[in-house]
């Protein structure tokens, strides 16, 4: 039975819309071209920063977030930025006494922005602040024991086939993979992924419906 649910965070828990907004901002680019960009890299399957060197060849990412930090335009995430169905379900999860862990490929500064949201989750936390970051199996090792539950107990939701099914199943939890983002829509029926995925969803609420039909199979 699944004790802990775990969630990516990036088009799973929160949008990214804004997030390239601003950084399309920054650049001075329209905010169009580089939503494009952004395309461009997911169907290569590239990392999504990428799309930020093809507007500005050679640029240092972690160079240029400091600077919009001292610009005062850094990282920030409020209630608009998370999507409808996360504290509905994510409340849901805790009272039929599921552990619920979010943990992503993020900035320490964005676990402190998700926190500030007290989303109905038992841990938030983000690469950042755990100095290892996902693919590596290290990263999932950190949310099984966040989730206080052994990895088959364990299912952790994701749109993105390389950082969230194959590595999260390769470390023994079992995976929902969320079509939802353009990683979610573009790998949706990929034969990898539907092999690798032991649920595929198109949005969180259908995870309820997963934990009953589970727990009437397994009465």
């Amino acid at each position: 039975m699944i004790e802990t649910i775990a969630f990516d965070v990036g088009e799973t828990i929160t949008r990214d819309d804004r997030y390239w907004a601003d950084w399309a901002d920054w650049l001075k680019v329209p905010r169009h071209t580089l939503s494009a960009l952004v395309g461009v890299v997911v169907a290569r399957g590239e990392d999504n920063t990428e799309a930020l060197r093809l507007v500005r060849p050679g640029l240092d990412v972690v160079a240029e977030y400091r600077a919009r930090e001292a610009a005062g335009r850094g990282e920030y995430l409020g209630e608009g930025d998370l999507y409808g169905d996360v504290r509905p379900v994510l409340t849901q999860l805790r009272a039929r006494g599921l552990r619920v862990v979010v943990a992503g490929n993020q900035t320490a500064r964005v676990g402190e922005l998700l926190r500030a949201l007290d989303l109905p989750a038992d841990v938030v936390a983000t690469s950042g602040e755990w100095g290892v970051a996902k693919p590596r199996r290290e990263f999932f090792r950190r949310v099984v024991e966040a989730g206080r539950a052994e990895a088959g107990a364990t299912l952790y939701v994701g749109d993105h086939p390389v950082n969230d099914v194959f590595p999260a199943k390769a470390a023994g939890l079992r995976v929902a993979h969320l079509r939802r983002g353009p990683w979610g829509h573009l790998w949706a029926d990929d034969p990898e992924v539907v092999a690798a995925a032991d649920w595929r969803i198109d949005r969180l609420t259908d995870l309820t419906a997963l934990l009953d039909d589970r727990r009437r199979h397994h009465g």
